[in-house]
């Protein structure tokens, strides 16, 4: 396989508009939250923009990682459809890609896996397939080591812990779509990368499931004993930083304004 030269990525990634738009917006909500005081309406509006634009970017990033792991693979659709900018108005579905993870965050603090880009994995070999796959959980794995190792370096509840819960919060949820995205459930990356292994006949019988193996996703987590195993779970592995599992807690109220 022959991959792209530096000066071809240069040309072809260039971050859109709309996707350096959010980056303020997300960025605008830290310096928000930072400033503010605890349980006052800056508070709430801060950890908002921070967390929700701040989820966005990271959902942008990680289709992009898949899109451009399959660039390097000989996948050079995704250019021509605008994934390597990435624009999440390029997705294609983004309401349900964007607009949904996010009324769950809000609604639930549930970080559903985001975004759908289209991808020719099947004309590719399996190995490159299961790369272009976990390349997506991979970003989200990586945003949320890198997150909470700056909390853990220079969190202090005790100076401007609005924007630390916040920030907390995010890093949460980046633990919460790792995990989510690798589950073997169709329509997600974990059973994507598990696809090429599959007979073809397994895989013409789960086909069918993939348009609906979020919804169902989103079923079980309703299922309060699945619910509860599940964010333990999540608790845990984010108890692994040393971070104090109320700093997302508190992020997560901040957030809901409206509460």
């Amino acid at each position: 396989m022959t991959f792209p030269d530096a000066s071809i990525r240069r040309a072809s990634i260039r971050p859109s508009p709309v996707f350096l738009g959010v980056l303020a917006l997300a960025a605008a909500g830290g310096v928000v939250a930072w400033q503010a005081e605890p349980r006052s309406t800056t508070a709430h509006v801060g950890v908002f923009l921070l967390v929700v634009a701040g989820w966005v970017v990271t959902v942008c990033l990680h289709e992009f990682g898949h899109a451009y792991t399959a660039w390097r693979y000989g996948d050079h659709e995704v250019a021509a459809r605008g994934y390597l900018t990435l624009n999440p108005l390029k997705y294609s579905h983004p309401l349900l890609s964007i607009g949904l993870p996010v009324l769950f965050i809000a609604l639930g603090g549930i970080g559903l896996p985001g975004g759908a880009v289209y991808l020719r994995t099947d004309l590719m070999s399996a190995s490159a397939a299961r790369r272009i796959s976990l390349a997506g959980p991979a970003v989200n794995a990586v945003a949320a080591a890198v997150l909470l190792l700056v909390i853990r370096i220079f969190g202090d509840a005790g100076s401007q812990p609005v924007f630390w819960y916040g920030l907390s919060f995010l890093a949460f949820l980046q633990v919460m779509a790792t995990v989510l995205n690798l589950l073997p459930v169709p329509g997600l990356d974990g059973y994507a990368a598990l696809e090429p292994s599959l007979s073809p006949r397994v895989r013409r019988s789960l086909d069918q499931f993939k348009g609906l193996g979020l919804m169902f996703l989103v079923a079980l987590l309703f299922v309060p004993a699945i619910n509860v195993a599940f964010f333990d779970t999540i608790y845990w592995l984010f108890g692994l930083s040393g971070i104090p599992e109320s700093w997302p807690q508190y992020g997560n109220y901040l957030m809901r304004f409206w509460l």
